[in-house]
C-alpha cells in the first residue's frame, strides 16, 4: 500500500507541481509546494521553510541558490490580481522543506519516502527493481530500512554537485545531463571507496 501511495504522490502531486525555466533548469514555487504537503496556513509552512534554509546554510551550501525570493500575481474571487510574495525553490530545497515538515502529517511522511526512493533511484539511473536487486532485498522489502545514512548522505550530495556543475558548465540536454550524473556520481563512489581503505 506505502508503495502505491508513494507512487501516486511523485506522480500526482510533487512532479506535477514542478516548472521548467528559460534555461531548462526545473524548479517549485513553496506556495504550492506548501499546498501540495497540505499546509493550510503559509506561516506555519514557513517555519519548515526557515528551518530547511539554516539546514542548506548549515551543510555549506547558499541558500540563495536553492531559495530565490520571487513576486508573484495570484487571481483573487473578485476578478482582480495582486502580488504575492513566493520562493523559487531547487529540487534539494524541496527536499530540505520536505525533511524539516510535519512528522505528524501523511503526505510529509510519504514525500520523505518519494525522496528517499528517487536518490536511489538517482545511482546510475537504477528503477525500483534494479535496487532492490541490486541490494539483495525482497520485492516487498522497503529500500529505506535497508539504507544507511552515508548512503543517503552520498546521494544527495551527488545530486546537488550534478545539480551545481549543470548550472555552473551551462550543460544542455538530456543525454548530457546523464553523462554528467554518470561522472559526478563515479566520482563520489571513488571518494568514498578511497576513504573507506
Amino acid at each position: 500500500m506505502v508503495k502505491k501511495e508513494v507512487a501516486a504522490y511523485s506522480q500526482k502531486t510533487f512532479e506535477s507541481i514542478k516548472h521548467i525555466d528559460e534555461d531548462g533548469v526545473e524548479f517549485w514555487y513553496a506556495r504550492e509546494l506548501q499546498v501540495a504537503l497540505e499546509y493550510t496556513e503559509w506561516r506555519n509552512f514557513e517555519k519548515s521553510v526557515k528551518r530547511a534554509k539554516e539546514a542548506c546554510t548549515a551543510s555549506g551550501f547558499v541558500a540563495t541558490d536553492h531559495f530565490v525570493d520571487v513576486n508573484k500575481m495570484v487571481d483573487l474571487s473578485s476578478g482582480s490580481q495582486r502580488e504575492i510574495a513566493d520562493i523559487k525553490l531547487s529540487r534539494y530545497a524541496c527536499y530540505l522543506i520536505v525533511m524539516n515538515g510535519d512528522p505528524r502529517k501523511k503526505v510529509v511522511a510519504l514525500s520523505k519516502t518519494y525522496f528517499a526512493i528517487m536518490t536511489c533511484r538517482n545511482i546510475n539511473g537504477l528503477g525500483m527493481k534494479d535496487i532492490l536487486k541490486r541490494k539483495g532485498l525482497k520485492k516487498n522489502e522497503q529500500i529505506l530500512d535497508h539504507m544507511g545514512a552515508t548512503e543517503l548522505a552520498a546521494n544527495l550530495f551527488r545530486i546537488t554537485q550534478t545539480d551545481d556543475k549543470l548550472r555552473r558548465e551551462n550543460i544542455k540536454g538530456k543525454e548530457k545531463a546523464n553523462e554528467t550524473h554518470f561522472a559526478v556520481g563515479q566520482k563520489v563512489r571513488q571518494t568514498i571507496a578511497e576513504l573507506a581503505k
